[in-house]
């Protein structure tokens, strides 16, 4: 039987919201299997929260960068090891050129990316210039991801939250442009960047997905005393019903628009509205959301600890 760590009970509590308890006998009961775990406490009813391991602890910045005509645009996340250098200029004016650069960029993937000629000067590659970055502002730092969006029939939204902690691009497509519509596109890059949705509308949801959370769902209603005895038609309806309000949290069209007046407007109603004001045809056909760090965990550091060590205690 694999040892249960108490590391592995604080992850898994930090992950879900339940007992330290529950969390326990959830890792013993799969192995240690974390994913497992999570699926474990979930079907019990026991998850408050259905909490990935995405700690937002590194740190760096997301920056954008769009064509003169609006048309395409590119989010990169590059990290470094501290909130003091994420707020200098140097770094800032460097994840710049960054983003300058994947705007244009052919590469397929973040390797191909860092090994590209290095527009700022040529004679060295991305990779190269990032090591002479390193050296000169003394932390390590890492060009993590970027992602290119391209709308001809239209433009792309670009949005930068609290100076780089979240960046989003908005694929708008539309026959007209104004400056109606281009606050309807702010107001909805906004909403991405407050209820971080998963997919732009529910038939991007994979089938997988759906019949994994069936699943949970099914699991959590046997195990509701409330729903004890009650016939099949009911359990059925209560299964539905729990994993439509899911696909509306995670899928944006379907969230409600925060700034709805109405507190129930949907952001396609709200699309839709802007839209029927101004005589287009207007689609938001996807999105791209970026959060430093996320996905990333921060090493945990013990000055005090680190210190006492350094002096031979």
């Amino acid at each position: 039987m694999m040892a249960i760590t108490a590391s592995m009970v604080k992850e898994l509590r930090e992950m879900t919201g339940a007992g330290m308890m529950d969390c326990k006998k959830a890792l013993a009961a799969t192995e240690g299997n974390m994913e497992a775990a999570v699926d474990f406490l979930r079907e019990k009813g026991l998850a408050t929260a259905q909490k990935k391991a995405s700690r937002i602890a590194a740190e760096g910045i997301v920056a954008t960068a769009l064509s003169e005509d609006g048309k395409k645009a590119v989010a990169v996340e590059v990290n470094a090891e501290t909130d003091f250098v994420a707020k200098n200029e140097k770094f800032r004016n460097y994840v710049a050129d960054v983003a300058a650069q994947a705007l244009n960029t052919t590469a397929a993937d973040i390797d191909a990316f860092l090994a590209e000629p290095w527009a700022q000067d040529t004679t060295k590659t991305v990779k190269e210039a990032l090591a002479a970055q390193i050296a000169v502002i003394g932390e390590n730092m890492n060009i993590r991801r970027f992602k290119q969006v391209e709308e001809q029939n239209g433009f792309v939204s670009s949005y930068i939250h609290a100076e780089g902690k979240i960046g989003v691009l908005v694929d708008v497509e539309t026959d007209v442009v104004n400056d109606e519509i281009k606050e309807m596109a702010k107001n909805i890059a906004m909403q991405i960047t407050a209820m971080k949705p998963v997919y732009t509308n529910d038939s991007e949801v994979d089938e997988e997905y759906k019949a994994h959370e069936l699943e949970i769902i099914k699991s959590q209603i046997e195990n509701d005393p409330k729903m004890a005895g009650k016939p099949e038609k009911v359990i059925n309806g209560a299964i539905m019903g729990r994993l439509n309000k899911q696909l509306k949290e995670i899928c944006l069209l379907d969230q409600v628009y925060v700034k709805a007046e109405d507190g129930k407007q949907s952001v396609a109603a709200y699309v839709a509205q802007v839209a029927k004001a101004n005589g287009a045809n207007v689609t938001v056909k996807g999105f791209v959301r970026f959060e430093t760090g996320e996905g990333m965990e921060k090493k945990n550091e013990d000055f005090a600890a680190e210190v006492a060590a350094q002096l031979g205690k």
